[in-house]
C-alpha cells in the first residue's frame, strides 16, 4: 500500500472542503452519521474545517439497525461537540413496503433505506443552506458499494479518495473513539451485516488489489503474482467493472 502523509492529507482535505464550499456559495455542512468510521472521520474533518458550530450531524436509523450503529453516531457528535438529530426512516420505508411490495427482500429494502436517508439528508441542506458532505471511500466507490442516488448522493466526497484502511489510519491520527475504529464495518442495511461478509473479501485485501491495478497500474497476472489468488483479483476486477454505472453521470444519446 501507498505510505501516505496523514497529516498532509488531513490538510488537503480540508482545504478540498473549503474550496467546494466557496465554490458552491455555502458554508454549512449536513453529514448522516451511521456511528461507522467514514462518516466519522468526514464530520471531525468537517468541523476541522468550517467549526463545529456549522456541522449538522444526523443520524436515520430503521427498526432493526444495531444498537450500537445509533450510540456509536451519538457517542461520535458529543465527542464533536455538533448539533445533531434522530430521525427514524422506519415509517417511510415500511409503509411503502407493507403496503406496495411486500415481498421485497433485503437488498431492495436495503436500497430504499439508502434512498430515504438520502431524501432527508437533502431536504435538511435545504432547510439549513448547507451542503451534503459525503461519506464514502476510494475502496466502495471503486468497486460500487454503494447504493445509486442513496450513500452515493452528495454534493462532493471529502474522503473519496482514501482506502478504506487508509481513512482508519487518519480516524486514528484525529482521535476517533476506538469504539467506532475497531468494529466491524457495517452498512446496517439488515440484521447482522457487514461490509466485508456482503463483498467477500476483507478490506486489507481489497485496498492492497485496488491499489496495484488502478494506482500502479499491473495487470492481473502482476497482481496475481504478489499473493492474491485468480479468485480474489477476478472478483475486484468484475465488481469494478459492472458498478461502472455508478461513477458516471447518467448516459446521454448525442
Amino acid at each position: 500500500m501507498r505510505d501516505l502523509n496523514l497529516k498532509n492529507e488531513i490538510t488537503r482535505i480540508t482545504k478540498f472542503i473549503e474550496s467546494e464550499l466557496k465554490k458552491a456559495g455555502f458554508s454549512k455542512l449536513v453529514i448522516g452519521l451511521s456511528g461507522g468510521i467514514d462518516s466519522a472521520v468526514t464530520a471531525a474533518l468537517s468541523v476541522r474545517t468550517v467549526g463545529k458550530e456549522n456541522v449538522l450531524g444526523v443520524m436515520m436509523p430503521y427498526r432493526k439497525s444495531h444498537p450500537d450503529s445509533l450510540n456509536h453516531a451519538i457517542e461520535l457528535a458529543k465527542f464533536l461537540n455538533i448539533k445533531y438529530r434522530i430521525i427514524n426512516i422506519s415509517p417511510m420505508v415500511d409503509t411503502y413496503f407493507d403496503t406496495y411490495e411486500k415481498d421485497a427482500d433485503n437488498l431492495r429494502r436495503g436500497n430504499r433505506m439508502a434512498r430515504e436517508r438520502m431524501c432527508i439528508l437533502y431536504d435538511l441542506s435545504a432547510k439549513h443552506k448547507a451542503l451534503v458532505a459525503g461519506t464514502s471511500n476510494k475502496s466502495e466507490l471503486l468497486i460500487g458499494y454503494c447504493t445509486q442516488y442513496g450513500d452515493s448522493a452528495c454534493a462532493f466526497e471529502p474522503i473519496g479518495h482514501l482506502y478504506k484502511t487508509e481513512v482508519k489510519k487518519i480516524a486514528k491520527l484525529l482521535g476517533i473513539p476506538d469504539a467506532i475504529i475497531d468494529k466491524h464495518p457495517t452498512a446496517d442495511l439488515w440484521e447482522g451485516q457487514t461490509d466485508e461478509e456482503e463483498m467477500g473479501i476483507t478490506y486489507r485485501k481489497l485496498d492492497e488489489i485496488l491499489y496495484n491495478l488502478f494506482n500502479l497500474k499491473k495487470n492481473k497476472n502482476e497482481v496475481i503474482a504478489l499473493g492474491f489468488s485468480e479468485d480474489e483479483v477476478n472478483k475486484v476486477i468484475s465488481m469494478n467493472e459492472k458498478s461502472e454505472f455508478k461513477r458516471k453521470m447518467p448516459a446521454v444519446l448525442e
